[in-house]
């Protein structure tokens, strides 16, 4: 974990995020808390992040999502030495697929 994000203030945020119940209340917590701009960016770094744990190529990520290539290689790099945090959702969604 990077310990410079970690602070009260972030602590706090996950807390209240830890407190959503379902996608709506996702849409109305994160429309009052993130500009349009910044939740599309969020969402597209995760679409990127997921087409990356499928092995599709870089050229297949930028015409399906609109990403740049620095902003592929930059989760790409999060996703081979960052702190796990994709990887560990990856698995858990994909356990709920097979169960």
């Amino acid at each position: 974990m990077n310990k410079k994000i970690r602070t009260e203030a972030t602590d706090n945020l996950f807390q209240a995020v830890l407190k959503l119940q379902n996608i709506e209340e996702c849409y109305a917590f994160f429309e009052d808390v993130c500009t349009v701009n910044e939740l599309l960016s969020l969402a597209q770094r995760y679409e990127v992040a997921g087409m990356l744990n499928a092995g599709k190529t870089y050229v297949e990520i930028a015409e399906k999502t609109g990403a740049s290539t620095a902003t592929i290689s930059r989760v790409n790099r999060s996703l081979n030495y960052g702190s796990d945090g994709y990887g560990m959702i990856f698995s858990r969604l994909e356990a709920e697929r097979t169960e």
